[in-house]
């Protein structure tokens, strides 16, 4: 026996011999369900009292104890199962011995089934009136206090098990989310997009600046890495002439965490052929709205404290206007390196080695001036070359067709005309190995393969990437991608 048990824990095992002793495997087997607690609670709900007991409708349900009360004869019961909790009625002359027994010895988290009749109570409760009960699995620990649940929110994230036993938010959430990843497939698919699965293994950075998660494939001897993103298998499928792909799937960087970052997260990433940048925009407005209606039925919602209109038009805004808005400063007139280092430095922002040019201190001001005054949705474009090296050059060379959509300070989309001049690509991927040696680790490397392919030629292309998890947050209007995602990454608890 283990000394590290609890009082209630020893009792629970107890209760779990004295099944065993009966006969009842305290783990119990498959059970056939007829219905569950919202089906019910939805059929039911306009019927009276004694429209139901004329009706005598019979019902099989099954669940996790979550109340209980009751002594002597009769008693009741909430069993909780994926849509919410009905109460059960157990009544000793309605079971027999042994099953009245399996009710008054049942503790809370204990998972039942219950066949009986539908009724309503005094009180005005849909309720299964017991004539069968029947175990199905022994809780060997106790839930926490009803009215006080997983208080401690990290705990919550570490046992998200218990999280969704206890908190009827957090089962709200993990139901959301998948319904917003099929909001986002039927609305790709109902543009005519195809969507298919790349590599999570690559043996070359690309397709975004990050750092990587490094693995080794012992029988191929290489090292590869976890995929920051899914972008140059996609723009591949294009060459290939495929047109119109999508790709919902993981990607992994090696970054800090916070509030909006997790080091394994979702996104999705859109190609279209003979489209652009502002037909990416377009796409990506209509994308939003879409995926708001379809799961929350409207197109304005409640985001800490923020209302958020997706119906309204995005505001479009020039990354370098943006700036001038807040600062006063028109980057178009400062035409070197060497002045934007000294209104960067006037300014106390500080540049790294590898930023010390035109284009990374233009990203720096709007990263530190503008980014946080940004609520409604807005498309901030314009990006500078430094900073985008698979995007196509703007009429002026030192931007990039290029915009990032910005909701409530976050940004939720990246998005290009994508560049498929291959002589180009060669020289940015050139000026990005160049980077990463001045010491950034968030630089491209040259995948000399993605060049060859754009040597075949690949038509004018449109895409974006919107993370899936910022949206699910926004949606669901939580504040923490560690409450987006079922099992965030935690450090190890000590």
């Amino acid at each position: 026996m283990n000394n590290n048990l609890t009082d209630q824990e020893l009792v629970r095992r107890q209760k779990m011999n004295e099944l065993k002793s009966k006969g009842i495997d305290p783990f119990g087997g498959a059970f056939k369900r007829t219905t569950n607690s919202e089906e019910l609670k939805i059929k039911f709900a306009n019927h009276t009292k004694e429209e139901l007991e004329e009706l005598n409708f019979r019902a099989i349900v099954a669940g996790r104890i979550m109340t209980k009360r009751g002594k002597g004869k009769a008693g009741f019961m909430h069993l909780q199962d994926r849509h919410g909790q009905i109460q059960i009625y157990c009544r000793s002359d309605h079971l027999s011995e042994l099953e009245y027994e399996i009710f008054q010895k049942s503790d809370l988290g204990d998972i039942v089934g219950a066949e009986g009749v539908v009724i309503r109570t005094n009180t005005g409760e849909i309720t299964v009136k017991a004539t069968k009960l029947t175990h199905l699995a022994k809780a060997l620990r106790p839930l926490p206090e009803k009215y006080h649940g997983l208080q401690d929110v990290e705990e919550a994230r570490r046992r998200r098990y218990l999280d969704l036993i206890v908190n009827e938010n957090s089962r709200k959430v993990a139901f959301l989310r998948p319904k917003i990843i099929r909001a986002f497939q039927k609305f790709f698919d109902g543009k005519g997009f195809v969507e298919v699965e790349t590599p999570i293994l690559h043996t070359i950075l690309g397709g975004a600046n990050a750092r990587p998660f490094v693995t080794h494939h012992n029988a191929l001897h290489m090292d590869f890495y976890l995929r920051i993103a899914t972008e140059l298998h996609l723009k591949r499928l294009i060459v290939g002439g495929m047109e119109a792909v999508y790709e919902i799937g993981r990607l992994f960087r090696n970054e800090g965490m916070d509030s909006t970052h997790n080091p394994e997260f979702t996104s999705v990433e859109a190609y279209l052929a003979y489209s652009d940048m502002e037909g990416m925009m377009n796409l990506v407005e209509e994308c939003f709205r879409f995926v708001s209606n379809e799961v929350l039925g409207v197109c304005a919602v409640e985001y800490q404290g923020q209302t958020i209109d997706f119906a309204k038009d995005f505001k479009r805004v020039h990354m370098v206007d943006a700036i001038k808005e807040v600062t006063g400063i028109d980057f178009f007139a400062v035409k070197s390196d060497e002045e934007a280092v000294a209104l960067a430095r006037e300014h106390n922002i500080e540049l790294k080695k590898h930023e010390k040019s035109y284009g990374h201190v233009v990203n720096l001001f709007f990263e530190t001036y503008a980014e946080e005054r940004i609520i409604q949705p807005t498309f901030v474009y314009g990006h500078p070359i430094e900073i985008s090296p698979l995007a196509k050059k703007a009429k002026d060379p030192r931007f990039t067709e290029r915009f990032e959509l910005f909701i409530n300070k976050k940004e939720y989309a990246n998005a290009f005309s994508e560049l498929n001049d291959p002589i180009d690509q060669r020289e940015r991927f050139e000026k990005q190995l160049k980077e990463k040696d001045l010491g950034n680790e968030e630089a491209n490397e040259m995948d000399i393969d993605y060049i060859e392919a754009l040597e075949y030629g690949m038509p004018p292309t449109g895409g974006v990437g919107i993370g899936i998890d910022r949206t699910a947050m926004l949606l669901a209007n939580v504040d923490s991608i560690r409450d987006i995602i079922l099992f965030p990454h935690m450090r190890i608890k000590k």
